[in-house]
């Protein structure tokens, strides 16, 4: 059995690494390739997430790079075709909900491919963001559905999704949290920021709807000045928010504050400094995740998630707008010893990519 995965950007690292893993070591059932699209790729958002995962270098790399959505989707499509064509894949595995997610089984399906969608079934119910797009769109074409958590089955029912394509396998971003235990227990990379366990917080904010205007960077700049009087903060810059608070001449006033502003960190680097964080300001998917596996308290700056179970189950705290005096009374109750403990959800245990792997192979040769 011929399978191709899609990665195009920084979480789809996360999530292929352990499936090729598992896949390679069934060298008689599978044979895997990756394809990258390029729709992120700098040295810091990409390329090192190949050599820390021990990822091969991809079969193909497309270099789509930046664009609107329409534009990289179009480009996507029209560069996988070909390749598709003459690869010939059984199945094409596709990742979470970015662009390349969505434009990769597209054009597998329209050419008779079957598709594996890992991490189905999540809905924010916000169709304002692009991701929502994607996953629905994605769900609705693919073979294979494989959920991370019990939302996702219920999602899918709704939606009228038949069962038997469904299952649940746990969570593939947790696969690789468990096999860089080793690796991200070293404390060395907080001595390089002069930092020590639990004596500061992390925060990553990159959403449009956080950073793209002035009066939410303001508030950003808010909420660190006023928590960094209690802890130091860490906050590695996404290029769009820096961007942003340069155009709109906040970097100096924030760089005053009691921070340390560093670039997109490296994936084990930045675990590590999550495993040893005291709290974690953000505003990302996967980071919900990471933080219920590793028992630290977060704090999300969006109105939903599509990751209910980090909520319902794990330390996640939904905030719903950029409310300056509303976050700095959650984060003193957390820093204060009220914080969420939070258990580990059903299937997050390691072994995701094993079950993907095993169902696959039962489905092609039965």
């Amino acid at each position: 059995m011929k399978i191709i995965s899609i990665v195009g950007a920084r979480p789809n690292f996360m999530k292929v690494a352990p499936i090729h893993r598992a896949f390679n070591r069934t060298p008689d059932k599978i044979i895997s390739k990756i394809i990258h699209t390029g729709q992120h790729f700098d040295e810091k958002m990409s390329q090192i997430f190949f050599d820390e995962l021990e990822l091969p270098v991809p079969d193909y790399f497309l270099g789509v790079g930046q664009g609107t959505h329409t534009e990289v989707t179009a480009r996507i499509m029209l560069d996988l075709e070909p390749i598709f064509q003459n690869e010939k894949p059984d199945l094409v595995l596709v990742v979470g909900d970015v662009t390349s997610t969505f434009a990769a089984a597209i054009v597998a399906q329209r050419n008779g491919i079957k598709v594996a969608h890992v991490e189905a079934g999540l809905r924010s119910f916000d169709r304002g963001m692009p991701e929502e797009i994607n996953r629905l769109l994605t769900d609705q074409i693919s073979d294979y559905l494989f959920i991370t958590e019990e939302s996702g089955m219920i999602n899918l029912a709704k939606e009228n999704i038949p069962q038997e394509k469904i299952f649940f396998v746990g969570n593939c971003m947790i696969d690789s949290l468990a096999y860089y235990t080793d690796k991200t227990s070293n404390t060395q990379h907080l001595a390089k920021y002069g930092i020590e366990s639990k004596d500061y917080i992390i925060m990553t904010m990159h959403r449009p709807s956080n950073v793209d205007h002035e009066q939410g960077l303001i508030n950003i700049i808010s909420i660190i000045k006023e928590i960094g009087k209690r802890k130091k903060i860490v906050f590695p810059v996404h290029p769009r928010t820096s961007n942003k608070l340069e155009s709109m001449g906040l970097m100096e006033e924030l760089k005053s504050l009691n921070i340390i502003l560093t670039e997109p960190l490296a994936y084990l680097e930045f675990v590590t400094l999550m495993r040893y964080s005291s709290l974690i300001l953000t505003d990302s998917g996967g980071v919900q995740e990471e933080t219920t596996y590793l028992g630290i308290p977060c704090v999300t700056f969006r109105k939903t998630t599509e990751r209910p179970v980090t909520v319902d189950l794990g330390t996640n705290i939904l905030m719903d707008d950029l409310n300056v005096e509303k976050t700095i009374q959650t984060v003193n109750s957390i820093l204060d010893g009220h914080g969420k403990k939070g258990t580990i959800p059903p299937y997050w245990d390691g072994n995701a990519a094993i079950r993907i792997r095993d169902i696959l192979i039962q489905e092609f040769y039965s």
